[in-house]
């Protein structure tokens, strides 16, 4: 889960499924969908995963999940809801898919790769654990390999990268490491060259991460309000970037405190452009533009 620049793909909508979600903007639903119902989802997905949905997301939730309810064959989002309160473990994966952004890019705020690389160098070169805990369709736990790779200058780096999503359909594109020409599009001649493998024949237009890379990552589902995250520690780094603006202050805070005992005292935290810890300065401080560390960290 994240909100990032480029969107992931998404499986398309029929000209008729968009025509009838485009309805809900003038009301022309083709299910009922009331604020009661919109308050019940809500809480449901906070409940389960602490994502705050804004009342300005009363259409976009309708939409997404208006599918879901063709899908199933449910006649109306009451009929639904029930289906989530009954624990239908498949739909509740499903459900919340539906209702998480995804969106990255390679590289994404470049200065926290130059921070990774300046902390691995001041750190003597020694082997480094990181937990990259949004890391959506890929591009972002990669980027991580990538600078891993070039700052030791070689592809198999002591480097070990534990990527996770609470999404598992975007886990799964991870995990294939395959994407369109036009996701890498701004990447270095270089970089290409070295750590992706162009596609020929049925795979033209597309690239591999080369295996090397995909060796560094561990890809894992884990939702930050589950009680065990079965976490190796100590972390020399946690990439945990546009992720809290998906919850309110005191779930922040809470998952907050819970990082900090698994970051190492001179660790670091990054976090996304639009995010601000200010209100956890009892556990992080910050280093610079969106990097923390642990208020009891010595030095810069």
């Amino acid at each position: 889960m994240n909100a990032r620049t480029a969107s992931a793909p998404r499986q398309a909508a029929s000209p008729g499924a968009a025509a009838r979600d485009a309805g809900a903007a003038d009301g022309r639903r083709e299910f009922a969908f009331t604020r009661d119902d919109f308050e019940r989802i809500r809480k449901l997905i906070y409940d389960h995963a602490g994502i705050a949905l804004a009342p300005v997301k009363f259409d976009m939730v309708y939409s997404r999940l208006a599918r879901r309810l063709r899908a199933r064959g449910d006649r109306s989002f009451t009929e639904y809801i029930k289906r989530l309160e009954a624990n239908d473990a498949e739909e509740w994966e499903t459900f919340v898919n539906s209702l998480t952004t995804n969106l990255t890019s390679f590289f994404r705020e470049a200065h926290h790769f130059d921070s990774f690389a300046k902390y691995i160098k001041s750190n003597g070169m020694q082997p480094v654990t990181v937990w990259c805990c949004a890391s959506s369709t890929g591009e972002e736990p990669y980027s991580i390999a990538i600078t891993a790779c070039e700052t030791w200058g070689r592809l198999d780096p002591p480097v070990r990268i534990l990527a996770s999503d609470l999404d598992t359909a975007v886990l799964a594109q991870a995990e294939q490491a395959v994407y369109g020409d036009e996701r890498v599009e701004r990447l270095s001649r270089e970089r290409l060259q070295r750590f992706f493998q162009k596609g020929t024949g049925a795979q033209a237009g597309r690239v591999r991460v080369r295996p090397e890379l995909r060796r560094l990552i561990e890809f894992r589902r884990i939702n930050l309000l589950d009680s065990n995250w079965n976490i190796t520690t100590p972390l020399d780094i946690i990439f945990c970037r546009n992720v809290m603006i998906y919850f309110d202050k005191p779930t922040q805070h809470k998952i907050l405190t819970r990082f900090r005992p698994l970051l190492k005292r001179d660790g670091r935290l990054y976090a996304g452009h639009s995010e601000s810890f200010a209100h956890a300065a009892d556990l992080f401080r910050p280093l610079g533009k969106t990097v923390y560390a642990r208020t009891d960290a010595s030095g810069e």
